[in-house]
């Protein structure tokens, strides 16, 4: 049984890195972490600017990336195009790809617990079979030419999200670089693809007749004091953090998303400025245990508060269900124990799907050492 852990985790780093120049963000107030993945300072300065950027904030923009964006044969235009023409349809013609359990279409709700956003959305398994499958039901006149489109998009993803993983490993110094993405290359890999449409909230009634989907919630700043400043904001996409191993999101020029960035001892959440060009990556919550605790899983959420629709697609890169997460022999010393117990990506989703979104999922898993008995397994295992 998985018992909460009563003690904070906390993140252990002997030597921590220097702190990453973050350029300021369109408004001039906080910046958001950018990283040149053509490397114009070559490959040991890249993968030493991704691992500062997952230890310190969990989260960069990634441009110069090689994923074609703009012209309209690249992957990318492709699927906005294939998503915009699904979202486009009817309700009733849309229906016929859910309801979500979890995989398929769904519209509003999100999860089995009551979370719910304002939002509609596909979420395909990242196999060409499971994408075949529900293109069936997605594009009836041509299920092919979905499937197509989503096969062509989830190869460059993949490849993108290795060459990061990889760099991340050359720039933690581990041994076997390819350790985190040799995980999500696996045959049996369980990584997810998620379009998520977030119509303009002048329209958002249209979606469907339910008048108590007008969420309510609010800008967050905690401060060392305990003191909180707010104002109102709908929200489209509650707080949570990524459950994988790496997220990889795009959307197009609407703005929306927020993390949740520690600025001079107080968690701000920051507006992230859209930017169709980039993708935005995101630590998962087994990146945060594989390391140690060494890259940290980011908080996010999105906003729905514009006049126009949002369209953004996800990656999520996952191991197989059998896979035993545990932290890297590289990443325990005696000054930094090890912070998780071992656990499989089976046991997590189980635990993930039992709670609500917003539930710090990885502290059911964190080893007190306070506590002799955990301390003793931990280490053991």
């Amino acid at each position: 049984m998985v018992v909460p852990s009563t003690t904070p985790v906390v993140v252990r780093q002997e030597t921590p890195p220097p702190p990453l120049p973050l350029p300021p963000s369109h408004d001039g107030i906080i910046g958001i972490p950018t990283v040149d993945m053509s490397a114009p300072g070559g490959r040991g300065a890249l993968s030493r600017q991704v691992a500062r950027a997952c230890a310190e904030h969990g989260f960069f923009r990634a441009v110069n990336h090689g994923v074609a964006v703009a012209p309209a044969a690249g992957p990318a235009a492709r699927l906005d195009a294939a998503a915009r023409t699904f979202f486009a349809l009817p309700p009733h013609d849309k229906q016929r790809a859910g309801p979500p359990s979890p995989l398929g279409y769904g519209c509003r709700t999100i999860g089995f617990n009551g979370d719910a956003g304002e939002l509609e959305y596909l979420l395909l398994h990242a196999n060409p079979a499971a994408v075949a499958h529900r293109a069936r039901s997605i594009d009836t006149d041509d299920p092919s030419r979905f499937s197509n489109v989503v096969n062509e998009y989830v190869g460059a993803m993949r490849q993108l999200a290795c060459e990061i993983l990889d760099l991340l490993g050359e720039g933690l110094g581990l041994k076997d670089p390819r350790s985190f993405s040799k995980l999500i290359t696996d045959t049996d890999s369980d990584s997810l693809l998620r379009i998520n449409h977030y119509p303009p909230a002048c329209t958002i009634q249209k979606l469907d007749h339910d008048n108590q989907c007008k969420m309510k919630s609010s800008f967050r700043i905690k401060t060392g004091n305990g003191v909180n400043q707010s104002a109102g904001a709908r929200i489209g996409f509650g707080e949570h953090s990524d459950p994988q191993i790496l997220s990889l999101l795009r959307s197009n020029d609407v703005d929306g998303l927020q993390v949740l960035l520690n600025c001079d001892g107080r968690e701000v959440w920051v507006q992230v400025p859209s930017d169709p060009s980039a993708f935005f990556v995101n630590v998962g919550d087994l990146l945060q245990a594989l390391t140690n605790g060494k890259v940290i899983s980011v908080r996010h959420r999105v906003i729905a508060n514009s006049c126009r629709a949002r369209l953004s697609t996800i990656y999520f890169a996952a191991p197989p269900l059998h896979a035993r997460i545990l932290a890297l022999p590289e990443t325990i010393t005696a000054n930094s124990p090890r912070q998780y117990r071992p656990f499989t990506w089976a046991e997590y989703k189980k635990t993930m799907y039992s709670l609500r979104l917003s539930h710090s999922r990885l502290n059911l898993f964190h080893i007190d050492h306070d506590d002799h008995s955990n301390v003793g397994k931990g280490e053991q295992e």
